[in-house]
């Protein structure tokens, strides 16, 4: 596979919530580790970048494999910078140093249940197709014409009323960011916001899915991990040759 895309991995050193949470350990490794191992291991990139302003995410992720060209200025290491500006930084970056590439894969550092096999499927969708981005999703796991937000006063009050009465299999599915990667083709022009007519969603198994943004959020990873790991076991064990019913 001709190699012309790069990997971003932003991984800033600051999070309020879950302190250090780029490089927490999760099941022996440091979180970013299993987004940069699944970049490396699906063989699509010229390079795999981290983009942090700290210098222990930094040697943590070259260890990883990772590529740290630069140490993140801090007007772009707060609390308010949005990862866009964070990929433009890196992009421009690059291209100054003379590297070219068509296509760009932001990748969360927060997603230790990313598959290379998802990963792989949003690089060849977007290459044979004529949008400009495809990125992880996953399904809604309630009808959202079903929701209801809570008032001033604390009562209910639903977004589509007129679905009350409904039945659930009668609603239209809805889809959400599973936040895993974002991959983009810098040669296609769009005006289009990335959730819009320009993309494509590759749509995730909602227990590969977990935003890590609380520490509920952490504990409910963990959980997924765990069986990800067991049903892993499993499927290895089935594959294994009972030598006392083999036949020649």
């Amino acid at each position: 596979m001709t190699k012309n895309a790069i990997a971003i991995i932003p991984a800033r050193g600051g999070s309020k919530r879950i302190p250090r949470k780029n490089i927490k350990d999760f099941f022996g490794k440091p979180l970013i580790a299993y987004s940069i191992e699944v970049a490396l291991k699906s063989e699509l990139f010229n390079k795999v970048i981290v983009s942090t302003d700290d210098d222990e995410v930094a040697k943590i992720a070259r260890e990883c494999g990772a590529e740290v060209p630069f140490i993140r200025p801090s007007e772009l290491s707060d609390d308010f910078t949005g990862t866009g500006e964070v990929i433009l930084h890196t992009v421009k970056y690059l291209q100054d140093q003379g590297e070219k590439f068509d296509y760009i894969c932001t990748l969360y550092a927060t997603a230790p249940l990313l598959q290379v096999k998802y990963l792989i499927e949003g690089f060849n969708t977007l290459k044979n197709s004529n949008a400009r981005h495809s990125f992880s999703a996953t399904s809604m796991p309630f009808p959202i014409q079903r929701t209801f937000k809570l008032t001033h006063s604390g009562r209910c009050q639903m977004f589509t009323p007129e679905h009350y009465m409904t039945r659930s299999q009668d609603l239209e599915e809805a889809y959400q960011d599973a936040g895993q990667f974002y991959w983009e083709n810098i040669n296609i022009q769009s005006s289009e916001i990335i959730f819009s007519k320009d993309s494509i969603p590759i749509i995730l198994p909602r227990h590969l899915v977990q935003d890590i943004d609380t520490l509920e959020d952490w504990n409910r990873a963990e959980k997924l991990y765990e069986i990800y790991l067991f049903e892993g076991r499993l499927a290895n064990r089935g594959k294994t040759v009972d030598y006392h019913n083999k036949k020649d």
